[in-house]
């Protein structure tokens, strides 16, 4: 997500605040909520994903390998 979508979220949240929202505008306030949470989420599985943990018996598993293969990004 880039900064300029970003910005957009905060102005109609601002807008929604003050003086509301007619009904476009609330519909693209919901779509790029649901981006914004989508991209929080996808950097979120990719930062778990390439956790390392070291088993009692020393070998090191990457846990994105252990369990993120079970669901689709």
């Amino acid at each position: 997500m880039n900064q300029e979508s970003i910005d957009r979220i905060n102005e109609l949240a601002r807008k929604s605040k003050s003086q509301g929202l007619n009904a476009a505008e609330k519909e693209e306030q919901q779509k790029l909520r649901k981006e914004y949470i989508a991209s929080i989420c996808m950097n979120l599985r990719t930062q778990l994903d390439n956790i390392d943990m070291q088993e009692t018996d020393g070998s090191i598993v990457n846990l994105g390998e252990k369990y993120g293969n079970k669901s689709k990004h």
